[in-house]
């Protein structure tokens, strides 16, 4: 799992990095202010959270338990449901879509205490 964690965590850095410039070039003339900023925190949390799978795959190695490869999980669900409602509700308008967003938040949360976890025991 360790390879899994680290792999995802450099790809979801290079497509934060690639949203990040289509977002910065591509969508500054066709979006809102408000909407490109709501587009830009989700790719703020994906790279901060693809830093985080990098650090689970490190942990996994060094403190191997249960209890970070769930945290992993959460991050790979955190990033999906946070910054993904989050680019599909910037380029759609539809404002429900920013219901899910919290579900993702909390999933980021409980990653980082169950990676917290696995390092304490």
């Amino acid at each position: 799992m360790d390879r899994f964690f680290f792999i995802a965590g450099t790809l979801s850095a290079l497509s934060a990095v690639a949203l990040g410039a289509f977002g910065a070039h591509g969508l500054r003339d066709r979006l809102t202010p408000e909407m490109l900023n709501i587009f830009e925190v989700g790719v703020r949390y994906q790279m901060y959270h693809a830093l985080a799978l990098l650090a689970v795959g490190w942990a996994s190695v060094r403190w191997p338990a249960g209890s970070i490869t769930a945290a992993g999980w959460l991050f790979l669900l955190g990033t999906l449901l946070f910054s993904g409602s989050l680019y599909l509700l910037s380029l759609s308008g539809l404002r429900w879509l920013g219901a899910i967003t919290p579900i993702g938040g909390a999933a980021f949360l409980l990653g980082w205490l169950l990676l917290a976890w696995g390092a304490w025991r």
